[in-house]
């Protein structure tokens, strides 16, 4: 793994562009580092809580991702690769709703930690990018979040004080 150690957000986003291959870039507005969304990245952002079975599911089966912590919103985002068309079924996309599951459409972006973020603790990474070659298909982290959404609590946990 490589350690993300840097000052400025302009070697921030040099760094995954030429290190990981992320299509990143800086908003000139907002100051913030934007992965785009498309041809070669997918995402998808789910609550912490789910986020972290899902994790353990994907490394159950020897799979890692990328992931971004938003720690005031408690959500978490898989980095994967894009999205196929017939990725997202009216049902599956029903479900990943349900679960609070957002799935990064093609256009879209997302924002990278950048070195005041991780100071701040307002973005970091739970498990930084390795190379542009390690990512999961968006399928399979779909695929564990539904899994892990689909296991029934016992009824009388559900209501327990």
């Amino acid at each position: 793994m490589t350690a993300l150690v840097d000052s400025t957000l302009e070697v921030r986003c040099v760094q995954y562009r030429c290190e990981f291959h992320m299509p990143a870039s800086i908003d000139p507005t907002s100051r913030r580092i934007l992965l785009h969304i498309g041809t070669h990245y997918g995402a998808i952002t789910m609550p912490a809580e789910l986020g972290q079975q899902v994790q353990q599911q994907l490394f159950q089966t020897q799979i890692a991702a990328p992931v971004v912590h938003h720690p005031r919103a408690r959500r978490w985002t898989f980095i994967t690769g894009p999205a196929q068309p017939e990725t997202l079924s009216p049902a599956v996309s029903a479900e990943l709703f349900r679960l609070y599951a957002t799935v990064a459409c093609a256009g879209s972006q997302v924002v990278l930690p950048s070195p005041d973020d991780e100071r701040t603790g307002y973005r970091i990474w739970i498990q930084p990018p390795e190379n542009a070659t390690t990512l999961p298909p968006l399928t399979a982290v779909i695929e564990a979040t539904r899994a892990i959404g689909g296991r029934k609590v016992p009824p009388a946990s559900r209501f327990a004080i």
